[in-house]
């Protein structure tokens, strides 16, 4: 699997402290650990991410490398030939398969997330770009499902202190975006005109959200999204 296409998920530890440290995990031909040789205080990790099964062993060697975890950020960008529709049934599919790996990783850390003072759990949801023009249903779709996910959490998590949420991306240019508008200039073109700033998202605009549910200022934030798409302008 290309780097463009990689499954990324991040743990890190107490954002409370002054010495940070965490870990990106990605795909074990992706490059991570090169990716992130010279960024400081992140290791990058490369795992067998094909089986959701295969979570908690994933889990055991972030233990390993951080000596806990206290923050878990899921993000399953599944690469797709083209853009879905809402009468698409692959759909489905993905939805089943980010369910089982979000579950499964998030069940995984559970016992270290216990432990945590402050521990998180923060979901990335699919991208606009996954989605043809023509699909807001089913784009609401994979936002339910995520939402449904979260919730869920929630009420195995609260008791322990541990906050569950999730942030829902409009069109953001990341390198699977940007392959899938070069090829479709007329969804990157709607996705420009429905947002109400009329541009397309970056990465950072995504990572700001999660760096504020990661904080201590999130405490209370909990069961709950957060859209970064520059507002929805309705046609």
């Amino acid at each position: 699997m290309s780097r463009r296409q990689r499954h990324r998920r991040g743990v890190r530890t107490h954002p409370g402290q002054t010495r940070r440290h965490g870990a990106a995990v990605d795909t074990l031909n992706s490059g991570i650990e090169q990716t992130f040789k010279r960024v400081k205080g992140i290791e990058g990790l490369a795992a067998n991410l094909s089986d959701a099964t295969r979570m908690l062993a994933l889990v055991e060697e972030a233990v390993k490398h951080l000596g806990r975890i206290d923050i878990l950020v899921n993000d399953f960008p599944w690469p797709i030939e083209a853009p879905l529709t809402d009468a698409d049934t692959q759909l489905k599919d993905l939805l089943q398969q980010r369910s089982a790996f979000i579950l499964s990783l998030c069940r995984s850390a559970l016992p270290h997330l216990k432990k945590s003072p402050s521990g998180r759990i923060i979901s990335i949801g699919f991208l606009r770009s996954v989605f043809a023009a023509d699909s807001d249903a089913a784009f609401a779709k994979a936002e339910q499902d995520l939402a449904a996910i979260t919730t869920a959490f929630v009420m195995e998590t609260g008791d322990f202190g541990i906050t569950a949420n999730y942030v829902q991306p409009g069109a953001i240019m990341t390198p699977v975006s940007r392959e899938v508008f070069r090829k479709n200039k007329a969804l990157r073109d709607f996705c420009i005109a429905r947002s109400a700033v009329h541009r397309l998202g970056e990465s950072i605009d995504v990572a700001r959200v999660v760096s504020f549910l990661a904080g201590d200022e999130a405490a209370f934030v909990n069961g709950t999204g957060i859209t970064v798409d520059g507002g929805r302008q309705l046609s």
